[in-house]
């Protein structure tokens, strides 16, 4: 039989329980969890405080002094499961925008949705002085509003082009807000303000974990469930609908997946550029499918963070540069690389 061209496809299960396999797909997101697993284990050794694999392996299995027990799950193991996590929503909802648009271009960064989900937390540290949960629900409503404003400016249209300029836009304005925020705030909050505006995993704890990883759990369950209509709506929505796909639920709920899962991560750590605009292209290169692939992202994009926080931490050692500078250094490139592409490709 001749080579479709097509990645290989097995089906699981029997009725209702039927499900597609990719066995290429699961060995990448087998061999991305062992990198990533790995890199979590040398980013234990790193920091002030250096320590040898051995005495972090040692701790991890429930053995180690007091001193390296508290530096190893107290101070550096929530900071490596903060960016995993972290990066796999924004790998989540990364993939799901790409999907609903059909443009390999839509991620929240690129709309303005990141932006906008900062701008919602500052305006509720800063207006209503709120804790830890009312960040999180301003930043959620920061970026819906932002999205419902994109897409009244797009008007159904997302090719490229308009999408990048619409982005840059909004992300104008907000940036604007962002500053006028700080300006107006005190010396303390305006300085913690900017250290978390640059997207930094400094400070994370075991409840900021908990809280982004329970909310990655729970929304990956409807992710996932409309992951196989998304894949149907790249043909289009009259195409998709004729087949049975209920086009206007489904965008519903892609958005709103898209929308919670960023903002609950921006009012964790801070915008975080360009990992969900990398993690499920690079995802869908490496595992050879066409659809969302929102396991695969999830994996990638908790790699693509966890690796720029190690970067950051020994680029300059003992200074450190934030998670969200080195991912924006690297994904601005990225970013050149990819319009570069769409304009070859005359998109």
């Amino acid at each position: 039989m001749a080579d479709t061209g097509r990645p290989e496809i097995h089906t699981v299960g029997a009725g209702p329980w039927t499900v597609r396999v990719h066995p290429r797909a699961v060995a990448v997101v087998v061999g991305l969890a062992v990198v990533a697993v790995a890199l979590g284990a040398v980013a234990l050794t790193l920091g002030d405080f250096p320590l040898p694999l051995s005495r972090v392996l040692a701790t991890l299995a429930g053995s180690g002094s007091r001193v390296d027990r508290f530096v190893v799950l107290d101070l550096r193991a929530p900071r490596v499961a903060l960016a995993l996590v972290v990066g796999a929503s924004l790998g989540v909802a990364g993939a799901v925008f790409q999907s609903l648009a059909r443009n390999s271009l839509a991620s929240p960064d690129l709309l303005g949705f990141t932006t906008g989900a900062a701008t919602g937390a500052l305006i509720a540290i800063v207006v209503f002085g709120a804790g830890a949960g009312g960040t999180a629900v301003g930043a959620v409503v920061g970026t819906l509003a932002t999205a419902l404003v994109a897409l009244a400016l797009l008007g159904g249209a997302t090719g490229g082009y308009r999408l990048v300029l619409v982005g840059i836009g909004l992300n104008a304005i907000l940036v604007a807000v962002d500053n006028y925020l700080i300006l107006r705030s005190d010396l303390t909050v305006a300085t913690a303000a900017q250290t978390w505006l640059v997207g930094s995993l400094t400070g994370g704890d075991r409840t900021t974990v908990a809280v982004v990883g329970t909310g990655l759990a729970v929304l990956l369950v409807p992710a996932l469930g409309i992951s196989r209509r998304l894949d149907l709506l790249a043909m289009g929505d009259e195409a998709a609908g004729s087949v049975g796909v209920p086009v206007a639920s489904t965008r519903a709920v892609a958005l709103g997946v898209g929308v919670v899962l960023v903002g609950i991560a921006t009012a964790a750590v801070g915008p975080i550029a360009f990992v969900a605009l990398a993690a499920p292209q690079l995802a869908r290169r490496l595992t050879g499918t066409t659809g969302p692939g929102l396991v695969a992202a999830a994996v990638l994009g908790g790699l693509l963070l966890l690796a720029g926080d190690v970067l950051g931490q020994r680029l300059a050692a003992p200074a450190q540069f934030p998670a969200g500078t080195m991912t924006a250094a690297i994904g601005g490139l990225y970013l050149v690389w990819l319009l570069a592409r769409e304009w070859r490709a005359g998109r």
